[in-house]
């Protein structure tokens, strides 16, 4: 038996059997493009005939390229296996373990109420399957009766329609970073080609997305395609790649525009004659033509694991579209270290359109030109772990500071200091990327300097080591924070120096809310002007 199933495709077929087993019919999985799906629904297949009792498997697809390429992969896993295809004048179910059917076929009554004894369905790219075709179909073979249906996809926010009725649940899924961080996809990596004569405001949204014709007329019109030329040889002029785009025109235009600057170049298209678009596809396979243009005919079914560059030149607001479309470029081949994604945009936008980071379901902020998806991954992780630790740290100097019997204060940017007379004050010093702390003594003669054993110590013994400090140079009644003049009201001057120095002084505030803010003020100055020494 070849194509031995990667562990992650044991995984998801696993949670399918566990899913029926439990109850639910209409499961889905959700696996990254590249991660062989084809695959885990062969194996998939192979496994459940057994338990069948003698019924068989129903696998459906809409375009011929998934139909042909499930029925081989099927025979690859079990080359014993009886595989029939159900499509246009084939009807090869008779004697068949596993159909593979087309859903157009298959939605003509006749030729579905000819296939009986299925026991299990196989929605390949089952993001379309609440079209109403789909939907006549699943019915008819019992999906809603308690025959178990597994569905397949890259995505699932496609809107095709009402998606929630029916799937119950999506029982696996695999995200795009880790096929990339365990090796089975290659990492990506993204640059802008921005049009400046490209105003895509200016092209309308139906269905949630940019109407492929006005976008395809505002690519052709702005000079775009040009530019796309220009920004192939100028990134990608070694690299194997396919363009998207909207339409056939604007498909038979970039390709044209490629030709011209010397790259070859071919478009193909849904409705062109089947001959000619084998014949292009096997051309490119081949690599006597190194680009493919296409009007969305290669989002599905298309494998191609030399391709290394792919061009959005279908600006989108769809996440799962877009996908779709740079998906084609992340299978790794020999010789194939990265993709490379041209990002097709207009000068500005006020469309919300998908992007790199789209590639994952992760939040990881936003791309930067020249860096991988998994290095953007990777530095938002750590700057996460960064700000967790930061938030940890903050709680517990508040909790340690806010529990101490000495008035501790803090400056705007965030220095902790007690302040001990008008011409002294004491305060830390975080020591550079740690967690420790360092303490410092302010005086007007002789500026800051620190203990004759300057070590950085753990915030708690730093703060009782300045508090000790604090009760040996200063009264008792400067440094505590419950100091009885603190709950007076403010005074005279007080107020008067507030005044002048600009302070706010909220309604209700103490002599002690007052004074707190005069220090914070004054040491906040003082500290903002020096340049603290380095740390011994």
């Amino acid at each position: 038996m070849s194509f031995t199933p990667r562990p992650y495709q044991l995984e998801a077929i696993e949670a399918l059997r566990q899913g029926w087993a439990d109850g639910r019919t209409r499961l889905a999985v959700v696996l990254p493009t590249g991660a062989g799906k084809t695959v885990v629904f062969s194996h998939l297949a192979h496994q459940m005939l057994d338990s069948l009792g003698g019924r068989r498997v129903l696998v459906i697809a809409h375009r011929e390229e998934l139909i042909e390429q499930a029925a081989s992969k099927l025979l690859a896993v079990d080359p014993m296996l009886r595989v029939g295809i159900v499509k246009a004048q084939r009807d090869q179910h008779h004697d068949a373990d596993v159909i593979v059917a087309s859903v157009q076929t298959l939605a003509v009554p006749r030729r579905r109420e000819a296939i009986r004894d299925v026991g299990l369905i196989i929605v390949d790219e089952c993001h379309h399957a609440a079209a109403r075709s789909y939907m006549d179909v699943l019915a008819h073979f019992g999906a809603w009766d308690g025959t178990p249906v597994a569905g397949f996809t890259a995505t699932m926010t496609r809107t095709d329609g009402g998606l929630a009725e029916v799937w119950q649940d999506v029982v696996f899924r695999l995200d795009i970073l880790d096929m990339i961080s365990d090796g089975y996809l290659c990492d990506v990596r993204g640059k802008a080609i921005t049009v400046d004569t490209l105003d895509l405001n200016k092209v309308r949204t139906r269905g949630g997305d940019l109407v492929d014709g006005q976008l395809g007329k505002a690519l052709e019109e702005s000079g775009a395609l040009d530019a796309i030329a220009k920004a192939y040889v100028d990134h990608a002029s070694e690299r194997p790649g396919v363009v998207f785009t909207p339409t056939v025109a604007t498909a038979q235009a970039a390709a044209e525009s490629l030709r011209t600057v010397g790259i070859t170049a071919a478009p193909v298209w849904g409705d062109m004659a089947k001959e000619g678009r084998r014949d292009t596809l096997a051309r490119y396979q081949a690599g006597e033509i190194q680009v493919l243009t296409n009007a969305m005919l290669l989002t599905e079914g298309f494998d191609a694991p030399h391709t290394s560059c792919v061009v959005v030149a279908r600006p989108t607001k769809s996440p799962g579209l877009y996908v779709q479309m740079v998906g084609r470029g992340l299978r790794p081949a020999p010789g194939k270290t990265d993709a490379l994604l041209l990002d097709v945009m207009g000068a500005a936008s006020r469309h919300k359109l998908a992007s790199m980071v789209d590639l994952t379901a992760r939040e990881i902020g936003q791309a930067e030109e020249g860096k991988t998806l998994k290095q953007v991954a990777e530095e938002h992780v750590a700057s996460e772990k960064r700000r967790a630790l930061a938030a940890r740290v903050e709680a517990e100097e508040i909790n340690l500071f806010g529990s101490s019997a000495i008035r501790w204060l803090r400056t705007e940017d965030g220095t902790w200091f007690i302040r001990l007379t008008g011409a002294m004050f004491l305060f830390l010093v975080r020591d550079p990327g740690t967690r420790l702390y360092r303490m410092r003594r302010w005086t007007q003669t002789h500026g800051v300097h620190g203990p004759t054993e300057d070590v950085a110590r753990p915030l708690p013994e730093a703060l009782a080591w300045l508090e000790q400090q604090a009760k040996v140079l200063a009264p008792q009644a400067f440094v505590a924070r419950e100091a009885r003049w603190r709950r007076s009201q403010p005074s005279a001057k007080q107020l008067g120096l507030c005044r002048r120095l600009g302070i706010a002084v909220p309604r209700g505030s103490t002599a002690g809310d007052v004074a707190d803010l005069i220090d914070q003020g004054r040491v906040g100055q003082v500290l903002g002007q020096l340049i603290l020494p380095a740390a011994a």
